[in-house]
């Protein structure tokens, strides 16, 4: 997709057209601004993805499992 043909998106946090392009280095979102909102929502956690939670020993086990 050359330059002139851009899909252009919404940017996910404030809604602005933004380009789709490899020239637009903080795509989907319209600015660095936006991209570093949006990452600090799922630091804080107000982001998830829906699911249960991992135990905190189920969560142990995947991260270190031990050998016999």
């Amino acid at each position: 997709m050359s330059e002139g043909t851009a899909r252009i998106v919404a940017c996910p946090n404030c809604g602005r057209a933004a380009k789709w392009t490899t020239r637009n280095p903080f795509r989907p979102f319209c600015s660095e601004r936006c991209k570093l909102i949006d990452l600090g929502e799922w630091a804080s956690e107000r982001h998830v993805i829906p699911g249960s939670e991992v135990d905190e020993f189920m969560g142990s086990e995947l991260e270190s499992p031990q050998l016999d």
